[in-house]
């Protein structure tokens, strides 16, 4: 049996477009939470460095953290020679705040991975292996950045409200 083209033929009919369009809506979606504009518009600046007592993380490691994970995984999806941090120190930033303009500049380049991801989605045989992966999957890795994000969005959603900053509706 032959190997899975990695690229899509545009020419054929795509057999695999209802689930293309479940995982590009996934990645945005609000239906079972809060997605990622609603949870990070509007935080205010006076915040991104608060440490909440009990919580481990401020909003600004964990928007970090979300960005360098989803642009690991996105570059690991095409780039063979893309190299991942070292986990967990290469995974969450030191500091507890961010310096200037640095909390805009990440939710750009979050922005910017999470429309990569759907690129690839849109173009990508989803069941294929990737070629320079050791047996992952397009469909895992764009599952994987889903579940991550989701996972520590809800933690933001829960920082929000400790710091009395999450609105109400």
């Amino acid at each position: 049996m032959p190997a899975r083209k990695t690229e899509r033929t545009p020419a054929r009919r795509d057999e695999q477009r209802p689930l293309r369009e479940h995982l590009l809506r996934l990645l945005e979606w609000e239906d079972a939470h809060a997605g990622w504009q609603r949870v990070l518009a509007n935080f205010p600046a006076r915040y991104r460095g608060r440490q909440v007592p009990g919580v481990p993380y401020t909003a600004w490691q964990l928007l970090a953290h979300l960005h360098i994970a989803q642009n690991d995984i996105v570059e690991f999806c095409l780039n063979p020679r893309h190299r991942s941090p070292d986990w967990p120190a290469g995974y969450w930033p030191a500091q507890p705040a961010p310096r200037p303009g640095q909390w805009e500049r990440t939710l750009r380049a979050f922005r910017t991975d999470l429309r990569r991801m759907q690129k690839l989605i849109e173009r990508v045989d989803l069941f294929a292996r990737i070629p320079h992966g050791t047996g992952q999957t397009y469909l895992r890795e764009a599952l994987l950045v889903a579940d991550h994000n989701a996972y520590h969005l809800g933690q933001l959603v829960l920082l929000r409200r400790l710091l009395g900053i999450w609105p109400e509706q």
